[in-house]
């Protein structure tokens, strides 16, 4: 079997759009994990990023004439993965907390066992520093949350996020650059002295 050729985003939605549908395919296997990894740090919840991943890859197959290719696909890919998760939050006020241990048919981001190199100590102090960086993520005001979860959750580069965004490049990174001061000044604490 011939291996596919390589293509980038608009050459796919170009071959898509005149009849492959196919493709389609290639352009989710390249976004799927980061957009679930994005959606995911927006809603919270964890058992329905998949399920609103999908829902947002059907909305953009089904949109993708709207397409404008005179911009990066990414950008208006993570629009509308944005826009669905917060469409959720908006319609889902009650906070779900499952009762039951996790099952051997969950995912395994919800059963973390330390690595077997590593201390009990290590592995703590780890799980603490995740913690404590999603918690700074969370306290950081809403448009600096924003850009910290769409380049390096989104792992959006900055041209993307200044067109998803419609600011300019300098205000971007200058953003980024003070988010993640204020991020540096949250976990100090878990910073060990050499």
């Amino acid at each position: 079997m011939a291996e596919r050729e390589q293509l980038d985003d608009r050459a796919l939605v170009a071959r898509i759009l005149e009849g492959d549908r196919d493709r389609f395919t290639d352009l989710v296997r390249r976004y799927e994990k980061r957009v679930i990894n994005y959606v995911y740090r927006i809603t919270h919840r964890y058992e329905e990023a998949h399920d609103l991943a999908q829902d947002i890859f059907v909305k953009v197959y089904l949109a993708l004439d709207r397409y404008d290719s005179k911009y990066q696909f990414s950008t208006w890919l993570f629009r509308i993965a944005q826009n669905a998760a917060i469409d959720v939050l908006r319609k889902k006020t009650v906070i779900e907390v499952p009762l039951a241990r996790p099952t051997e048919d969950e995912p395994q981001k919800e059963r973390e066992f330390a690595d077997p190199g590593v201390s009990p100590y290590r592995a703590l102090k780890n799980k603490q520093l995740g913690a404590a960086i999603e918690k700074a993520v969370e306290n950081l005001p809403p448009d600096y949350r924003e850009l910290i979860q769409l380049r390096h959750f989104a792992e959006l580069s900055y041209e993307e996020i200044a067109s998803m965004k419609r600011l300019p490049l300098g205000t971007v990174k200058n953003k980024l650059f003070r988010a993640r001061n204020l991020l540096k000044e949250q976990l100090d604490t878990f910073v060990e002295p050499l």
